[in-house]
């Protein structure tokens, strides 16, 4: 066989495009698979156009974006009431067991030379209250008494001081034990207790009320022997279902509502997961004939960005978006039932899957030319941007050490490494500026104009040139895809090759599926051939 005459057909380029003869290839099977593809790419309403087929998929994502969002605001009332609960109760023990509390403290600090008696008695006089029902709170009890507290004192194993000598001594093993030591030795000490509460405002919105029990937890911190003792109270939360309970006048109808509301909701997301895979399978097994077609009949290799084009990135979304929801919407039902009490990871299951929900939303305006550009412009500027940010976040990484191993001495702000990142992030977006070079007045002369000469280049390096560049980087591929959707000539091979068919989905040419043998059993034959 010549060159000049290929068996199956030959290729011309027009304006860097490929475009294919007819004397050859316009063959039924050839055709008909190329039909296959372009119904296989066009959108819900067209493929309705085409075939009359209703888009299934498209109604249920309407219908689940109700549902899921629905089902998350009552979701999102209870956990409201729940962690509001959590934060009275805990804000009430502060003001019971901390001498002096305020409410806008984040815990209470006393500075002692020394922890003398003359302390001690009054915060116990505040351990030992008989009653603590005006909260509804009770301390635990085993049996018919009452659990007591237990004391734990952290210390090193062996420790002699004599400051006026610039002498010591030490060993910094540190041990626990209950019994008393000297407070030279003394690292910390943790008193901790249970108490028990019932939240009854949830009975209000039809759900059964949880107990609650509370391991408070009083911590006295002398880990720095600086003279001043740190002293704190923190809680752990049990939460779990009442041993007996009675509600006058109340009925289940509403609880059961509710969980035939969550499982209409997994039986919605159950579909969805199929419908959706069901068509990332198809687009695999579509991807993998045409890779036979070009081989068989161009002996050529298609490209992976031509394949992965058959791989729709949104199905996979939304059918990560249909797991998550799944899984939330069981444990919803189980702390519904009070079999669990996994807010938390509910909350995370629930609140990912209903923004993913919402943000595939983009998929189907994206039928439309003009909500389209956002989409291409994001997959067009990803790569770009990642590296981009990459180079950038170097920049980011030296200004935090530098500015952790400097100023955090002089400056709360970068005091420790995570607060570093967090200030020089907002830096960036403008946010108190004054307050982070007023707090650097006071200090060294040295330390204060190496301050100015930090926070001015960084503030200049990316505000003015790093955001500007990763502006003017997004604004560039968005001219550059408003230009391409003016040009009419199809950007890859595989568009290229599915221009050539001239059907419109209204022509009722595409009424009929072709079994995929036969195209692929023709393909295949010739390949064997070739």
């Amino acid at each position: 066989m010549e060159e000049s005459e290929p068996l199956l057909g030959e290729e011309r380029r027009l304006n860097g495009h490929c475009r294919w003869t007819t004397h050859a290839l316009d063959t039924k099977a050839v055709e008909n698979f190329r039909r296959k593809l372009k119904y296989f790419f066009m959108n819900p309403c067209e493929k309705y156009r085409a075939r009359g087929r209703k888009p299934w998929k498209l109604m249920l994502q309407i219908l689940k974006i109700v549902l899921i969002t629905a089902q998350l605001v009552s979701f999102g009332l209870s956990n409201e009431m729940m962690a509001t609960f959590k934060e009275d109760n805990l804000m009430t023990f502060r003001h019971l067991f901390l001498k002096g509390y305020k409410d806008h403290q984040q815990g209470s600090v006393w500075c002692f030379s020394k922890l003398t008696k003359q302390y001690v008695p009054p915060f116990f006089q505040y351990m030992n209250l008989q009653n603590l029902t005006l909260g509804n709170l009770a301390y635990e009890m085993d049996e018919d008494d009452y659990t007591p507290l237990s004391i734990c004192q952290r210390f090193y194993k062996n420790v002699t001081i004599d400051p006026g000598r610039d002498t010591f001594d030490i060993d910094p093993q540190i041990d626990k034990g209950t019994k008393a030591r000297p407070q030279t030795d003394t690292y910390n000490l943790n008193i901790t207790f249970t108490l028990k509460t019932i939240n009854l405002q949830t009975v209000r919105h039809h759900e059964l009320p949880d107990c609650y029990g509370f391991h408070v937890m009083i911590i006295f911190d002398n880990h720095a022997h600086s003279g001043k003792i740190n002293i704190m109270v923190d809680n752990d939360v049990s939460i779990y279902e009442c041993r007996d309970w009675n509600v006058a006048g109340n009925s289940s109808k509403t609880d059961y509502l509710l969980l035939l509301f969550d499982f209409v909701v997994i039986l919605a997301c159950f579909a969805s997961f199929i419908l959706c895979t069901r068509s990332v399978i198809r687009g695999i097994q579509l991807q993998f004939e045409f890779n036979i077609f070009f081989h068989a009949y161009y002996s050529k290799i298609v490209t992976w960005s031509d394949r992965m084009e058959f791989v729709n990135g949104w199905y996979i979304f939304i059918i990560i978006s249909d797991i998550l929801t799944i899984t939330g919407s069981m444990l919803k039902v189980g702390i519904q039932t009070k079999f669990l009490t996994s807010y938390d990871v509910c909350s995370i299951l629930l609140g990912t899957a209903t923004m993913l929900v919402w943000i595939g939303v983009i998929r189907y305006l994206g039928f439309f030319k003009k909500y389209n550009v956002l989409i291409l412009t994001l997959r067009a500027a990803f790569p770009n941007v990642i590296r981009f940010c990459c180079c950038a976040t170097m920049i980011y990484l030296g200004y935090c050490f530098c500015g952790w191993i400097v100023l955090g001495p002089y400056h709360d702000k970068f005091r420790t490494l995570d607060k570093v990142t967090e200030c020089l992030f907002s830096l960036i977006n403008g946010d108190d500026m004054f307050g982070t070079f007023l707090r650097m007045r006071d200090k060294s002369y040295m330390v204060w104009l190496f301050s100015r000469l930090y926070l001015y280049t960084f503030i200049s390096l990316f505000i003015y040139m790093v955001l500007s560049l990763f502006i003017a980087l997004i604004t560039d591929t968005y001219e550059t895809i408003k230009q391409n959707q003016k040009d009419t000539e199809p950007e890859s091979l595989l568009q290229a090759f599915i221009a050539e068919c001239r059907d419109q989905p209204e022509s009722g040419r595409f009424q009929t599926d072709e079994e995929p043998l036969t195209c692929c059993g023709s393909l295949w034959e010739c390949f064997k051939r070739n």
